[in-house]
């Protein structure tokens, strides 16, 4: 085996890793690392932990102890290189003697991108740099999006028949796909910081938006909801449940002061928007808060007409998309409101990632260009 191969092999072992915590460690990125002797043998595995740190080369490390010198160490992410809330990873790389560092791609946040290569490089270490790079851009997708664009990646979940509906004209919409396409979508649920709504679908199905796979309650994400004049209701499974599975409402900057405080005394956080010059809460202002809030991956699950408004915006960027074999008929209510459209020229493309059966139903990823 080359060493371009061996090094591409040990890559997707430490991708593989880091998709464990994905969802679960903003506003820090899922990072996985591998070190491996001269021998070959893997010494050490990592990725963030839940809460953002430990860092995984500092699991992977403490997993290989003394015989991390001389060896690789594969990060799917370049190793940091300022002082937070924990030390360096490329210090403490450089302090247990590792030989040579596989990175997959560069760090964007400003206190590392280019230090931590240059970092190792300086203490003698072997940098190769670039290494499925493709691959992990698109598992760090979240992160470059908060650090470059002030805002999380956005990602667009639906569940429609073949004709793109998500209801009949009564509004019946469960269940549009099986069972099969529901336990992964709940997984999907899992790999985001959060899930957003509009007020429609919060007040139509009072969801509890949770992942209910066995085991993993702990990965649901938080909930949130674009409730411009807080209509929620305060008995709903959003406000009821906020003090396990924390909910917050988008609200405008003019929301009624005595219903906010109802909101923050049953545990709900209020973060308050701006209108843009249609008089709507302004999408792009909210998804900056949110960013600064620290969140990374925000996956939107209900409303045709946020959808709609986030295509508008351009703010979309991955779109994951369960077709059940259905017809439901023009007089259902459309996956997606109208969002201006004059010439084809203006549609968004969609780029296809990858496809799944799943019994009867299919899911296919895309990302979105404008």
């Amino acid at each position: 085996m080359s060493t371009a191969d061996r090094d591409a092999r040990h890559m997707r072992h430490a991708l593989a890793l880091g998709r464990r915590t994905m969802g679960q460690v903003a506003p820090n990125p899922a990072v996985g690392c591998v070190i491996v002797a001269p021998s070959g043998q893997v010494i050490g595995r990592g990725f963030t932990q839940a809460s953002g740190r430990p860092h995984a080369e500092t699991q992977a490390l403490a997993m290989a102890g003394v015989s991390a010198r001389g060896a690789t160490a594969y990060v799917t992410l370049e190793p940091c290189a300022h002082h937070g809330k924990t030390p360096p990873c490329a210090d403490a790389l450089i302090k247990a003697g590792v030989a040579r560092v596989v990175i997959a791609i560069g760090d964007p946040d400003p206190r590392t991108a280019g230090k931590g290569a240059a970092t190792l490089r300086q203490a003698g270490i072997d940098v190769i740099e670039g290494v499925l790079a493709a691959e992990a851009r698109r598992d760090h997708a979240g992160f470059f999006s908060r650090v470059q664009q002030g805002r999380p990646l956005v990602a667009l979940k639906l569940a429609a028949t073949l004709d793109g509906r998500i209801a009949t004209a009564t509004g019946e919409s469960l269940w549009i796909t099986g069972e099969l396409a529901r336990a992964h979508g709940h997984l999907l649920r899992a790999s985001h910081d959060a899930i957003l709504v509009g007020i429609g679908t919060a007040l139509a199905d009072n969801p509890s938006l949770d992942c209910r796979l066995p085991g993993m309650a702990a990965a649901s994400p938080q909930r949130i909801v674009v409730d411009s004049r807080l209509r929620l209701a305060l008995t709903s499974r959003l406000v009821t449940t906020a003090h396990t599975q924390p909910t917050i409402i988008i609200a405008g900057e003019n929301a009624e002061r005595p219903r906010l405080k109802a909101f923050l005394d049953s545990g709900v956080r209020v973060l308050l928007a701006p209108r843009d010059t249609s008089g709507n809460l302004d999408l792009g202002e909210a998804l900056r808060t949110l960013g600064d809030e620290g969140f990374t991956r925000v996956l939107v699950e209900g409303g045709h007409r946020i959808a709609a408004s986030l295509i508008r915006i351009k703010a979309l960027d991955l779109v994951h998309w369960y077709r059940a074999g259905r017809l439901i008929g023009g007089d259902g209510l459309a996956a997606l409101a109208g969002f201006g459209l004059k010439a084809l020229t203006e549609t968004p493309r969609l780029r296809l990632l990858g496809r799944r059966d799943l019994g009867e139903d299919v899911v296919e990823s895309f990302a979105v260009s404008y």
